[in-house]
């Protein structure tokens, strides 16, 4: 982690963006990264890795609801089955 002058309690101590990075790709890891988003999602002992991970929350959250949208609509249908152009 990069030295920072920092002084303040640990809890309130910034992250590096190489943290945010590898936080980035530990989240991106399919069963292990769900499980660590939850727990340091709840988890006190510092106040940016949790908000970094309540983002992530949000933005599946968000993915969720436009996926949802997109089945309820056919989008995803249509692009499943193209018209032929044949006619018969």
């Amino acid at each position: 982690m990069a030295s920072y002058n920092y002084q303040g309690p640990e809890q309130f101590r910034p992250l590096s963006p190489w943290a945010y990075f590898g936080y980035s790709l530990l989240y991106s890891i399919p069963i292990v990264g769900f499980i660590m988003l939850i727990i340091n999602s709840v988890n006190d002992s510092n106040i940016n890795r949790r908000n970094f991970t309540r983002m992530y929350w949000c933005a599946y959250v968000l993915i969720a609801i436009v996926l949802i949208i997109l089945v309820a609509t056919g989008v995803f249908a249509s692009l499943s089955f193209p018209k032929s152009s044949q006619s018969l």
